[in-house]
């Protein structure tokens, strides 16, 4: 009996033992993105509670048997749930995932995201509001070493360290614009008040856009919405003195916190002729408008998207460009006043521009833990483009060039990040077909052509230390042109019959119609590194070395670019651009009175086989007198830097100023290089006073020297003078003058939703012309300009 009662006594034991087991429960808590290691991340299960220690490991010892609640939680992060087991011990690899409004982020914004040793600048939300009548060539020119090539004060396109048109890439909520930029006349059809900021890569580093953008990439970022429900919005109007116009820009989102958001928006803008100080520039008047909206539903983890983009532009030419013989040209040149000042109308006759430009876009994301964030893009553009010349009878209202532009771009991104490094692959499909129709009765300027291009890429970013950080990346690209087109019989046979035989198709008459297919490739690449030993210092270098194919105007145009007033003619045998481009920046703080800030930023490139468009001569034709263009390939280098200062006096005075040099040097025929930046500079006092209702007042004066490095292209031209005939030398070659304006702008919050600002530009009137500008030869730039602005939101 009484073994009985010690077998019993020693079960009952080993049962009471072995329930109250414990295992151990141990684990590390890390970001779902770039496996960073999360420190003071709590764990709980049950009633036991943990913290991660630097490594984001924790530990529970003596986890009695059973099942458990694990709960996961972070500041910056989503709680984390999970039910667990415990019959063993247990290790655990915890994921936990941002905030949802951490997505609140953008591609590149040096306020949000590492660039690494890329060169950004960025414009506001604020700058924009301010400035919502602008175009972006103008708007951008706030930037130190970016200005605007210009055809007048209305069409103007974006130059960054003397490059611009297919050297630079402009995407819109990350559509690569594809719209005929190859034209000097052709300004980015785009509305600025669309985006939540503006930034700007100066250089050829940022592979992911392109090899071909060697002079930068201009990157538009719409507005990334809150996740809460709300409705929200504004309102925007603007009256414009000089031209007599009225800008209007109204935007409105409804959005859900689990992510839905709708949004639609758009601007219209008009204006009539604007002035010079001593005169009306005759048929400078433009009308604008445009259209968006965007439907989403995105998350930290997945999104899709949905977006649309609509711009309509008739841009009126300045009359004086466009003369019908040699006499007229010689007084057109020479006038003061213009011949065609005029008096003030709101009409847009010939010559004129019409444009017309949309962007529908599909894209979608999913993050995944292993392979990153999978982006997928598909978007499509139809460019339409009219040029109306001055012409008689039943052509006058019968444009004498008409484009149709069709362009699909298809993108796969994947981007991989760890804790200290990170590697973003994709993938560029790009198809492009042009009609240009013959319905003009006018010789095609461009011919009708189909493009195939595609390309690889992948940037590797690799945090070194707290202080260093390296990035290289390579790309490759082809690029194909399927073209039809005529040519004179006697420029074929002179130029082409015996390099391109296969492309002959047949005669007619004096004209050859040919075939040309071509074919480029190009590898790019780049490497840079980021020294930031403190908050107050940083350094970036950057080398690339970028290839460009050339494109289908510096190919194949032939004949009068009208809205331009200039012949243009391409060469068929133009070769891959090759070059070599260094940036270096340097960013410096210092304690100086309530702080001092110094960027600096000087460049170097060199390269081989640019190709470069150079006026050769006056041609007359039944449409008028103009010049000749032609495109050449040279070796050529430019280099120069670019200076920001921002430096606070008091608490509510700062100081802005900034400068900009580029030199360009022809190094085949020995020579300066044409239309290169001026250098320039401005300063400016900006007083703030966050108690009066956010007052701001900013006055600035801003300075550009005489170009003194120029080719020198004038041409001969034969005109009567007193009955008889004559050889006059015509100056296309000497800059003007320079010159300095001065300009304030101030403003204030009316209300807590209403606020109200006046920018003067040109303020005392001063009557200059501008290098950069094409059409300077006949007319002043614009004069005084008053800009009374409200803004309304909600």
């Amino acid at each position: 009996m009484k073994l009985i009662y010690c077998l019993l006594l020693i079960f009952c034991g080993s049962v009471f033992t072995s329930a109250q087991k414990t295992y151990t429960v141990q684990g590390t808590v890390h970001d779902f993105h770039d496996k960073t290691m999360l420190e003071n991340a709590v764990v709980k299960i049950g009633n036991f509670t943990a913290k991660t220690d630097k490594k984001g490991k924790f530990s529970f010892d003596k986890i009695p048997a059973g099942k458990y609640t694990l709960i996961a939680q972070h500041p910056d992060c989503n709680d984390y749930t999970e039910n667990i087991g415990v019959d063993q011990d247990v290790h655990l690899a915890i994921t936990l995932e941002h905030h949802s409004n951490d997505i609140e982020t953008v591609t590149i914004h040096g306020n949000h995201k590492n660039n690494g040793s890329l060169v950004v600048k960025t414009l506001s939300k604020s700058d924009i509001e301010k400035n919502s009548t602008d175009n972006l060539g103008n708007f951008l020119s706030k930037i130190s070493g970016v200005t605007a090539l210009k055809t007048g004060n209305n069409i103007s396109k974006p130059v960054i360290h003397g490059l611009y048109g297919s050297r630079i890439s402009i995407l819109n909520n990350g559509v690569r614009l594809a719209e005929q930029e190859w034209g000097v006349e052709h300004a980015p059809n785009v509305d600025i008040n669309n985006f939540q900021h503006i930034d700007v890569i100066k250089g050829a580093s940022a592979l992911k856009y392109g090899s071909d953008a060697i002079g930068g990439v201009i990157v538009m970022e719409p507005e990334i919405f809150p996740k809460k429900d709300t409705i929200k919005g504004s309102v925007g109007l603007t009256g414009i003195s000089n031209g007599r116009g009225l800008g209007l820009d109204v935007d409105v989102a409804k959005v859900w916190k689990n992510g839905w958001a709708v949004k639609s928006g758009g601007s219209i803008k008009k204006l009539g002729d604007q002035s010079a100080p001593d005169y009306n520039l005759k048929n400078t008047g433009m009308d604008f408008s445009s259209f968006n909206f965007t439907v989403q539903n995105n998350t930290y983890e997945r999104g899709i998207s949905f977006d649309y983009y609509l711009t309509n532009q008739t841009i009126g030419i300045l009359r004086d460009s466009h003369v019908s013989t040699s006499e007229d040209y010689d007084r057109a040149m020479n006038a003061n006043p213009p011949i065609y000042s005029g008096k003030f109308s709101y009409d847009i006759d010939n010559p004129r521009q019409v444009i017309e430009h949309h962007i529908a876009k599909i894209s979608a994301f999913k993050r995944f833990e292993n392979i990153g964030k999978l982006s997928a893009t598909y978007s499509y553009q139809y460019n339409h483009r009219q040029e109306y010349d001055i012409r008689r009878g039943d052509l006058k209202d019968t444009p004498s060039l008409d484009l149709e532009l069709m362009t699909h771009q298809f993108n796969i991104n994947d981007l991989l990040e760890r804790e200290k490094w990170s590697l973003e692959t994709g993938i560029d499909a790009v198809f492009q077909n042009n009609y240009s129709d013959p319905a003009t009765k006018a010789r095609r300027l461009i011919p009708n052509y189909d493009k195939y291009s595609a390309g690889a890429y992948s940037v590797f970013k690799y945090k070194i230390s707290p202080e260093f950080n390296f990035e290289a990346g390579v790309r490759y690209d082809f690029t194909r042109y399927d073209v039809t087109k005529w040519y004179d019989k006697s420029d074929w046979v002179k130029l082409y019959a015996d390099l391109y035989p296969q492309f002959y198709v047949k005669t007619d008459q004096n004209r050859v119609l040919t075939r040309p297919q071509l074919n480029y490739n190009n590898v790019s690449f780049n490497a840079g590194l980021e020294y930031r030993p403190n908050a107050n210092f940083d350094l970036k270098f950057n080398y690339a070395k970028v290839g460009r194919s050339p494109n289908v105007a510096e190919l194949f145009s032939d004949g009068l670019h009208h809205s331009a007033g200039i012949i243009e003619t391409g060469y068929m045998g133009l070769k891959n651009e090759q070059g070599h481009q260094f940036n270096l920046n340097i960013d410096s703080k210092f304690n100086v009175l309530k702080g001092l800030n110094i960027s600096v930023n000087p460049y170097f490139f060199i390269t081989k086989n640019f190709i470069n468009e150079i006026p050769v001569g006056i041609k007359g034709t039944i449409r008028g007198v103009f010049p000749e263009w032609v495109y050449q390939q040279i070796d050529a280098k430019m280099y120069g830097v670019d200076l920001d200062v921002s430096w606070r006096l008091t608490d509510n005075l700062t100081y802005v100023g900034k400068g900009s040099y580029v030199y360009g040097q022809d190094d085949t025929h020995h020579e300066p290089l044409i239309l290169m930046m001026p250098p320039n500079f401005s300063n400016a006092l900006q007083f703030k006073k966050q108690e009066w209702r956010n007052f701001y007042f900013t006055v600035e004066n801003q300075t550009f020297v005489k170009q003194t490095r120029f080719p020198v292209r004038n041409a001969p031209l034969e005109l009567y003078v007193n009955g008889e005939l004559v050889d006059k030398e015509i100056d296309f070659s000497t800059p003007p003058g320079g010159y300095s304006l001065w300009n304030i702008q101030t403003g204030i919050n009316i209300s807590k939703n209403l606020s109200a600002g006046l920018i003067v530009n040109n303020l005392f009137n001063t009557s200059y012309r501008e290098y950069l500008n094409r059409l300077r030869f006949f007319a002043d730039e614009p004069g005084r300009n008053f800009i009374l602005n409200f803004r309304y939101k909600f």
